[in-house]
């Protein structure tokens, strides 16, 4: 069963950076799409960022662009979130999942990943 890892999660203050990191097991990791969703206290799961393994193209959702930054390293299967400009209402746990990719995934739905993480905790103080 492919394996997936966060880390870098922290506590920062407003206007901060943190970078968060996903490994993934498997020989497979260039072709999934990943996600990025994250879950605040008593709030619903919702999605952040999606790199593609076809095409590699990128989303966001609104509150996160022009702030994060979602990229990855095939070489070392891993994907990466880079959140600038940090707010208080961007604290949750963050969970990376991981799917085989294809043509017309719903890679903002969390229906659409097979392979979860346990979450990193992201909290932002003001």
């Amino acid at each position: 069963q492919v394996q997936v890892v966060e880390s870098g999660g922290g506590l920062v203050q407003a206007g901060g950076s943190l970078r968060l990191s996903c490994a993934v097991s498997g020989r497979t990791f260039g072709t999934y799409a990943m996600g990025w969703f994250r879950q605040a206290p008593g709030k619903e799961r919702e999605f952040v960022a999606a790199i593609r393994g076809i095409g590699l193209q990128t989303y966001y959702t609104d509150g996160a662009k022009g702030r994060f930054t979602i990229s990855r390293d095939n070489a070392k299967n891993t994907v990466y979130l880079q959140m600038n400009s940090l707010k208080p209402e961007d604290t949750a746990v963050y969970y990376c999942a991981a799917h085989p990719d294809y043509s017309g995934i719903a890679y903002y739905s969390r229906s659409a990943y097979a392979y979860w993480g346990q979450g990193t905790q992201v909290t932002v103080s003001s």
